[in-house]
């Protein structure tokens, strides 16, 4: 009998596809020992979590379910939405106590920081990290092109906020001779008034992003209240939201008065300007580095918890005044014998030295960062209608926050992407 292999070949691929679809629309079951209540913070007792077509359809006590479903046994665990990070530089990684923003420009091409970007991107999905704001600091336009990959599904990673070219007055935030004169532009936007501030918001949107970062204290001048406000009215007619690099003074007011959604740093803030953030609904992206953290910059022990002492001052005021937060990392240098999601998460360190609660901890890496990223109707929360990002561990990180730190589960709009 003489077979046609064409036909045989096509009839094959066809059935791999047809089975793919079944698997992809299966109704996968996750039976969790305990879920977290974003919203109350509060812990649920055990919880059926049903999740179809990458969101969560049910989630109850007592719901029933068909043979013909996946099961996801999570009953010893402890069930959380996915982490958020809101000030990542994921195209980032100086040497161990070896900062030069400059050098890096002549010396890592874009295609470079983007495998970089990548290989971070997957590191920190596969530690919980759903979603991430990618904060800019990534040659031309690397980011954009990793999300590409992501969407494509070459690769796996979080969800994307992306800021583009950070928008600054003249120099970015360099230190560089006449000779060197716009060597910054490999990473910033120079923007000196309104209409050039309108003009690079469009840029940014036009190469991929969908969030703004501006910087806008890193010399004696800074940004007007009028300037923020063109930048802000801008990305608002694309429906974007704009964040500011600022430490305080002069310049946090008019970021906060000029309406951005966040300040990120904020180490210089003062009760006044926190209560202002508070009435404004200005966000605080704090950053605030541990004393491992600092160390890798190659600064001295002295100076390290100096810089520590004034986050940990900084971050409890805050919190008692009520300023809303997320939690941002902002690292750009790994801790020797971990990977970027390891040296993120020393971070908590702070959070914990400040006596922040777990469960607020918890909050603002879910559904306070969800709130600030425009996205707290579809994500941030583990409940009916949210896309199913999930993630678990072993032990109650409202009695240790340093749960976190070793994630068994992890699933992203329903696709499980880690199952130790």
């Amino acid at each position: 009998m003489k077979f046609n292999t064409r036909l045989i070949h096509r009839l094959t691929f066809l059935t791999c596809l047809l089975l793919a679809g079944i698997v992809n629309a299966q109704t996968a079951i996750i039976k969790a020992g305990h879920v977290f209540d974003a919203r109350t913070g509060k812990m649920l007792p055990p919880q059926i979590i049903v999740v179809k077509d990458g969101k969560i359809q049910q989630m109850g006590a007592h719901i029933p379910y068909t043979a013909t479903d996946k099961i996801i046994d999570l009953s010893d665990s402890w069930v959380l939405p996915g982490l958020m990070d809101c000030h990542v530089h994921m195209t980032v990684a100086f040497p161990y106590k070896k900062v030069a923003i400059e050098h890096m420009y002549v010396t890592e091409s874009t295609a470079l920081r983007a495998l970089r970007g990548a290989h971070n991107a997957e590191i920190l999905l596969s530690n919980g990290f759903t979603t991430i704001k990618e904060i800019g600091n990534d040659g031309n336009y690397a980011s954009a092109d990793v999300i590409k990959a992501i969407k494509k599904g070459w690769i796996q990673g979080p969800t994307i906020f992306y800021a583009g070219k950070i928008i600054s007055p003249y120099g970015g935030q360099t230190a560089t001779d006449i000779e060197h004169e716009h060597l910054w532009e490999y990473e910033y936007l120079d923007a000196n008034s309104p209409d050039e501030i309108r003009k690079a918001v469009r840029k940014n949107i036009y190469y991929g992003a969908n969030v703004i970062k501006l910087v806008t204290d890193s010399y004696a001048y800074h940004y007007s209240q009028a300037e923020i406000e063109a930048a802000v009215s801008e990305a608002k007619s694309a429906g974007m939201k704009v964040t500011v690099h600022v430490q305080g003074g002069e310049a946090a007011k008019n970021v906060i008065l000029g309406g951005a959604a966040a300040i990120e740093h904020g180490v210089e803030l003062d009760d006044e300007l926190l209560r202002l953030m508070k009435s404004k609904g200005t966000f605080l992206v704090g950053t605030d580095l541990s004393v491992n953290n600092s160390l890798t910059y190659g600064i001295d022990t002295v100076t390290a918890l100096k810089y520590y002492q004034l986050n940990i001052d900084r971050l409890k005021r805050a919190y008692k005044i009520g300023t809303p937060m997320a939690f941002g990392s902002d690292i750009i240098i790994d801790i020797p014998g971990k990977d970027r999601a390891q040296t993120i998460l020393e971070v908590l360190q702070t959070w914990k030295d400040a006596q922040i609660p777990n469960d607020y901890i918890l909050q603002c890496m879910t559904i306070h960062a969800a709130t600030l990223l425009g996205i707290e109707k579809e994500r941030g929360i583990i409940a009916p209608t949210f896309f199913a990002d999930i993630i678990a561990v072993k032990t109650n990180p409202l009695d240790t926050i340093d749960a976190i730190k070793h994630t068994s589960f992890v699933m992203k709009e329903g696709k499980v992407i880690r199952r130790d």
